[in-house]
């Protein structure tokens, strides 16, 4: 019997587990932290062995291969042990994807992927397709294939998971862009953190498909000099595409196998420029898996967005409160600040993961008439921004920066959370910070 170790034991670990488990692997998992009580219960109905608050390297040594959680950086010195010991050290999508023959669409980038999955797996499921969505999102994807039998897999994917992949294959994959992000994981090294995205095509052959962001200098200039083997599929708000996805004047039309969709824009249900390319790329993938025209037409235009991303909260006194907590880096803001048309009250700060706000400069002076720094350290943000607006007042908690929000806004302002940062200082994560902002909102 072969021996599985999971290091993690949270969501893809515990899914990792279940699904070693019932594919005949002895399984131990180990996480150096506490595990939570509902993953308890859960390994211990499938009677897995399990450790927390310690890794115990004897046993995990012993492996045949190492199930290594998103969360854990390759340089953790266990990590780098099992790896001189030659022992394999993988993702939990390169797992999960062995034991499922079903068709990937792989969802990576900086930003934007979230909504591009959630797009994508609701236009399949619109189309009657029998869909799993998983990955960074939701459920853990190992999970799914112990649990279920679909026939397609719509995944979110980080950077992290594909660092870990050795023979995965999506044959649709998405790259919706690529910016400097969790450069602290890569050595301070913005190569590194392209070429793990680009991880995603690795193994894709010329009758796979790569849709991505034909705008992005990044992506275009990696791709010219590394070249991949899949069919490419860009998409472009700026560029006539002969093949793609592109805007000509309010319509979007999506090209691929001699046959075009047109979409008007003011029909879809996603504000935002950068809502546009999530729509062009999952209408792309809606269309090479045969889904019908007017399913993707109809699909995008009832969308309801993901959850902390640019959310419309309430209305109160003529004024839009909008909760974008899950802009945890300075690309996400752009975006946000980019699609607001009113007089805005940003909510800005957290820790922060080596940010350059110089980029966001041009917007801030045009649509922001005061800030709002909510943070344990927001040095960084009032050195950036002290000298461009009238008014920034410092706040350590939600409730206030809410009731300091309220005093300052007018009739026709929006009050715009959208931190730019992680949110480790104050809250439990982005859900728990968008969550008490619209609390707070509720409680005005």
């Amino acid at each position: 019997m072969k021996f599985l170790v999971v290091l993690g034991g949270g969501e893809s670990g515990v899914g990792t587990a279940i699904l070693g488990k019932k594919k005949g692997y002895e399984v131990f998992v180990s996480d150096k932290g506490k595990i939570k009580e509902k993953y308890k219960k859960v390994l211990e109905h499938f009677e897995i062995d399990w450790e927390e608050e310690k890794h115990t390297e004897v046993r995990i040594l012993k492996a045949d291969v190492v199930m290594k959680s998103p969360g854990i950086p390759d340089s953790v010195p266990l990590v780098k042990k099992l790896v001189t010991l030659e022992i394999p050290v993988i993702s939990e999508i390169e797992f999960a994807s062995n034991y499922t023959n079903a068709t990937i669409v792989g969802i990576t980038g900086s930003n934007g992927k979230t909504t591009t999955t959630m797009l994508t797996n609701h236009i399949f499921k619109e189309g009657n397709l029998h869909v799993g969505m998983a990955g960074n999102i939701g459920d853990s994807y190992a999970k799914m294939v112990a649990e279920n039998d679909f026939d397609f897999y719509v995944l979110e994917i980080s950077s992290f998971q594909l660092d870990g992949i050795v023979s995965f294959k999506p044959h649709i994959a998405i790259l919706t862009n690529i910016t400097p992000d969790h450069l602290d994981r890569y050595d301070y090294q913005f190569e590194n953190y392209i070429a793990s995205k680009f991880l995603i095509a690795k193994n894709q052959t010329s009758e796979d498909y790569l849709i991505y962001d034909a705008d992005d200098d990044v992506i275009v200039n990696w791709l010219k000099d590394h070249p991949v083997q899949s069919k490419l599929i860009p998409f472009s708000l700026k560029k006539e595409l002969k093949v793609g996805a592109s805007l000509k004047n309010d319509t979007i039309e999506i090209m691929t196998q001699n046959d075009t969709i047109y979409m008007k824009t003011n029909a879809l249900s996603l504000e935002g420029k950068h809502n546009l390319k999530n729509t062009m790329a999952a209408a792309a993938a809606a269309k090479l898996v045969g889904i019908r025209k007017q399913t993707i037409r109809e699909s995008i235009m009832n969308f309801q967005g993901a959850p902390h991303r640019l959310e419309k909260v309430l209305k109160i006194g003529y004024v839009q409160y909008i909760n974008d907590s899950k802009a945890t880096n300075v690309n996400a803001t752009y975006y946000a600040l980019d699609s607001m048309s009113s007089p805005t009250v940003w909510i800005v700060g957290g820790v922060d993961k080596g940010n350059d706000y110089r980029e966001l400069m041009p917007l801030v002076r045009e649509k922001v008439k005061a800030i709002i720094c909510l943070g344990m350290d927001n040095s960084k943000i009032k050195d950036a921004f002290g000298n461009v607006v009238d008014l920034m007042v410092e706040t350590f908690a939600m409730e206030e920066a809410i009731k300091v929000a309220y005093k300052i806004a007018e009739r026709g302002d929006t009050v715009l959370l959208s931190p730019a940062c992680a949110s480790f200082d104050l809250f439990e994560n982005y859900e728990d910070r968008g969550n008490q902002f619209k609390e707070a909102i509720k409680n005005l």
